[in-house]
């Protein structure tokens, strides 16, 4: 499921704690910050292996990582810079996240896979943006052709890490040692997705 691509409704969900976050006159840019500060307190307790907390703090920078966007629209303090920020926060976090679990809990040639594949699953992004192109940008969002492709992006993951964790805890289904490999395997198929979507509906020369 592309939870990316139910941004729409997703929205009506945690868009009203972003308006409640406003009213505090605290900056996008500095939830940006604490996004990325909850990020690597994750990492550092996927790392000692306490699971529990990690998915807990990772949850509030997932948290954090929403509610800066809300707060630049309502506040209208939207920036470029912001979006810019907000893009490299969250490959920061994931790359963190991610290399940390794979220290913890797998081996280092499969840590390698995941993060490399969960960067570029990303970074096809705005590799698109400048080769393609976009339509147009609503709300400081752009609306790209990529949005609702790739079953497998970085909600995706963060819930999957999530869950795994909490089965990591509990002793479950194998815990992160498995649910790294499931993340891995996933990204990668996502990522194919969207190089195959990109090759039937782009393959053509330039005009």
């Amino acid at each position: 499921m592309n939870f990316t691509s139910k941004r729409k409704s997703l929205k009506k969900v945690y868009e009203p704690f972003g308006v409640v976050l406003a009213k505090s006159h605290i900056t996008p840019n500095i939830i940006t910050v604490i996004s990325i500060v909850f990020g690597f307190l994750s990492a550092y307790f996927f790392y000692i292996h306490k699971p529990f907390t990690a998915a807990t703090i990772l949850f509030f920078s997932g948290f954090f990582d929403l509610m800066d966007g809300v707060v630049a629209r309502e506040t209208e303090k939207a920036s470029k810079f912001g979006a810019v920020f907000d893009w490299l926060a969250d490959k920061i976090v994931d790359g963190a996240v991610l290399f940390a679990i794979g220290l913890a809990y797998s081996t280092p040639l499969l840590t390698i896979i995941a993060v490399i594949a969960n960067q570029l699953h990303t970074f096809i992004k705005p590799v698109v943006y400048a080769e393609i192109g976009f339509s147009q940008r609503q709300k400081g969002k752009i609306d790209d052709p990529l949005e609702g492709i790739g079953f497998f992006g970085r909600p995706e993951t963060l819930l999957t890490i999530i869950i795994f964790a909490i089965f990591e805890h509990f002793h479950l289904f194998g815990g992160l040692e498995f649910g790294f490999k499931v993340i891995a395997v996933l990204t990668i198929l996502s990522l194919m997705q969207r190089i195959i979507y990109l090759y039937i509906k782009y393959n053509k020369d330039y005009d």
